[in-house]
């Protein structure tokens, strides 16, 4: 059963969220401040967070840096679009803006647990084709034999082999590696690619990442 965290100092809105979200077969934990959240995320895990932003205490926008690799909703009356733009920016996957519509709530939050079933884990094994990427041992595998890749180069991998066919921007690329590789620049980046096509192409002799002209890079398998 999956587990969702709803952080609201309303208690009304809490419970109503509450019943909808259990009605749907989720388990449902409560924080009425963000104290009292940052308590709970030390005992238990949930899959997935719904967070007001005007809390007591730390207040949802102070306490969403603090939340790691799990995905969060902010559920919130602050309109300003500048504000949902900084939010999504700073690590947030979806917002709602109060009051809101409870089958919409009940969407949004499906669609986040769909996301959540279709995300490999960080040491879950990618296939693509013939190549089998095993990111906790930074090795590489096919039918002809295996290479070892630095961390960088495999935290690359693992983004094109998850998008296999479709291009993936230089700074989107690097975003998306940055939490694993901080030390890869938009400078370096180039290199750390050819280094990985080099190793792949040493297996089959087949070049399996395409550079798309003024786009970024395409794995293929």
């Amino acid at each position: 059963m999956k587990t969702i965290l709803v952080i609201d100092d309303d208690a009304y809105i809490n419970d109503l969220v509450e019943k909808a979200l259990v009605s749907e077969g989720y388990e449902v934990m409560k924080a009425y401040s963000g104290t009292e959240a940052l308590l709970l995320l030390g005992e238990k895990r949930p899959d997935l967070i719904l967070l007001d932003l005007m809390l007591p205490g730390i207040t949802g926008e102070e306490l969403l840096p603090k939340i790691k690799d799990i995905p969060v909703i902010v559920v919130s009356a602050k309109m300003d679009l500048k504000n949902k733009v900084e939010l999504l920016t700073n690590g947030a996957a979806d917002y709602i803006t109060k009051p809101f519509e409870i089958d919409e709530l009940k969407a949004r939050v499906l669609v986040q647990m769909r996301n959540i079933e279709h995300k490999p884990k960080q040491d879950e094994s990618i296939v693509c084709g013939d190549f089998t990427l095993d990111p906790l041992k930074l090795i590489v595998k096919s039918s002809r034999g295996e290479v070892k890749l630095t961390r960088t180069e495999s935290a690359i991998l693992k983004i094109l082999m998850m998008s296999e066919g479709k291009p993936i921007g230089r700074n989107d690329l690097l975003e998306m590696i940055s939490g694993d590789t901080p030390d890869c620049t938009e400078r370096s980046l180039k290199q750390h690619i050819s280094n990985t096509r080099k190793k792949l192409q040493s297996l089959d002799g087949i070049d399996h990442i395409d550079t798309i002209y003024g786009i970024g890079f395409r794995f293929k398998s």
